[in-house]
């Protein structure tokens, strides 16, 4: 993925894990690396709850996350880094139970964060390719291996295809980011959501002007090209102008167009004019007003002649 189709991610928040059966069953999977844990660094610590005999009930559950509890607040993030990089126990799907074991933590310590910082590098470490170059590590990749365990949904931005206005008003680039903000909800005020919606916005607006100038810079050229060759007045009622518009002062809207969209950008009428005026000028350069502009030229001088 690269930096023109890299996608924003939509904040979802980390996977629930809500149910006393779900939350057994993680402990269940992290009750050998953190015995494992226990005896690497003689940690003082009674017996783990977590046994063969272990049934997931809401007090066995309670007890079981006491007990981990008190594992933690002895390992210190250091500790776990040298763990977790020298024992095979570190696979993909302890990893990942791991960060969600942290994350889900109703009160989380400095100590809670450092872990959950080491475990989301570690885990992206030992999920994306050894061969990674720098420039591809942009931020959808990272959310694109990150999902699983922080719950991050990638959108995808169709806007970085588009050659032209036109594509961009029928990408539904600009509704859909409208669409992500509403449905984030408060979400939207979270630090990681707020930085990936001002990066869609930014890479959205700064499509958007550069495909704006081009289209109008288009315009101007076919125009200044329809005048050049006696072309006075081209049909523009796609546009919502006349069926005779002056090349004059459609020159003059371009410009005061200009102004207007460096204001503010929308998919509203004034783009879709925009769109229609430069698709009005494309049909009159190719289909016949440049052939037919001199033919005029020359009866209009043949009538004088014979006068």
């Amino acid at each position: 993925m690269t930096a023109s189709s890299e996608a924003p991610v939509q904040p979802s928040g980390p996977p629930s894990i809500s149910s006393i059966t779900d939350q057994g069953a993680i402990l269940c999977a992290l009750q050998p690396v953190y015995a494992a844990l226990v005896r690497e660094f003689v940690v003082d610590v009674s017996t783990c709850p977590v046994d063969e005999e272990f049934s997931s009930t809401a007090e066995s559950v309670e007890q079981a996350a006491a007990w981990f509890q008190q594992v933690d607040t002895q390992i210190q993030v250091h500790q776990l880094r040298q763990f977790l990089q020298t024992t095979p126990l570190a696979s993909e799907p302890v990893l990942r139970q791991l960060l969600w074991h942290h994350m889900q933590k109703a009160t989380k310590s400095s100590s809670d964060r450092d872990k959950t910082d080491f475990l989301m590098v570690q885990y992206f470490s030992l999920c994306a390719p050894s061969g990674l170059d720098d420039a591809d590590v942009d931020l959808g990749y990272v959310a694109q291996v990150l999902e699983p365990v922080l719950g991050l949904q990638t959108m995808n931005l169709p806007a970085a295809g588009c050659r032209r206005l036109s594509d961009l008003l029928h990408c539904g680039a600009l509704e859909q980011g409208r669409k992500l903000k509403t449905q984030s909800a408060s979400r939207y005020f979270d630090p990681s959501a707020m930085v990936a919606f001002a990066r869609f916005s930014f890479m959205v607006r700064r499509i958007f002007f550069r495909l704006m100038q081009d289209d109008l810079n288009a315009i101007q050229d076919g125009l200044r090209e329809l005048d050049r060759s006696g072309v006075a007045h081209i049909d523009c009622r796609r546009a919502q102008f006349s069926a005779h518009e002056p090349i004059s002062r459609l020159r003059m809207i371009c410009q005061s167009w200009k102004v207007m969209f460096h204001a503010e950008y929308s998919s509203g009428q004034p783009l879709r004019m925009l769109v229609d005026l430069r698709a009005a000028v494309d049909d009159a350069r190719d289909n016949g007003a440049l052939t037919q502009a001199p033919a005029k030229m020359k009866s209009a001088a043949a009538g004088e002649t014979q006068e």
